[in-house]
């Protein structure tokens, strides 16, 4: 048995090409820190900034309260400007195992709260979201900060990093959007 609760995520050939401009939500996980980056996506390679930021929670408070911050934070976000769907960095690898569970949830939290809101996602690892912005998966984070300030018409590096690494899970769904729409594999 299949039980449909009516949340999916968002496919960027069907949810891109509804709108002339689509509005992205791009979100960095974390637990003490998360990062948003808005962008409004008018096709091609016409993306302009919207805002960016973060969410920070104080160390000093049990993992519950901590969560329902960001997802009151990110919905009040998500209410503010609207954005037509949500792009998330996926959890690929972590070399600190204690690091794992609490950004796991912290993730949790964000895809609840995007879809109560009717909020459509995708996911990207970390390596999809390099290969987006810079053309190598293994891209250092100076390149990426490089190479997305370039693109967004910024002089300089976007801060504080958390914020960067957000609107880069953005521009990869748009430049994953573009792939899908031209029919490319």
């Amino acid at each position: 048995m299949v039980l449909d609760w009516g949340c999916h995520t968002a496919r960027p050939s069907r949810v891109l090409s509804e709108t002339p401009t689509t509005r992205i939500l791009g979100i960095d996980p974390g637990t003490a820190t998360v990062g948003y980056g808005l962008l409004d996506w008018r096709g091609g390679d016409r993306i302009e900034y919207v805002a960016a930021g973060t969410i920070q929670t104080p160390r000093e408070l049990n993992a519950a309260c901590r969560l329902k911050i960001i997802r009151d934070d990110l919905a009040a976000i998500i209410k503010d400007y609207a954005p037509d769907l949500l792009a998330v960095e996926a959890i690929f690898f972590f070399k600190n195992a204690k690091t794992l569970v609490p950004v796991a949830q912290a993730r949790g939290v964000i895809l609840e709260c995007a879809a109560s809101l009717g909020v459509p996602f995708s996911e990207y690892t970390p390596m999809q979201i390099k290969l987006m912005l810079t053309g190598f998966g293994k891209a250092d984070k100076k390149l990426v900060q490089h190479s997305l300030a370039r693109l967004l018409n910024h002089r300089e590096i976007i801060r504080p990093d958390d914020a960067a690494d957000a609107l880069a899970v953005a521009v990869c769904h748009t430049r994953m959007a573009q792939t899908a729409l031209a029919g490319l594999p």
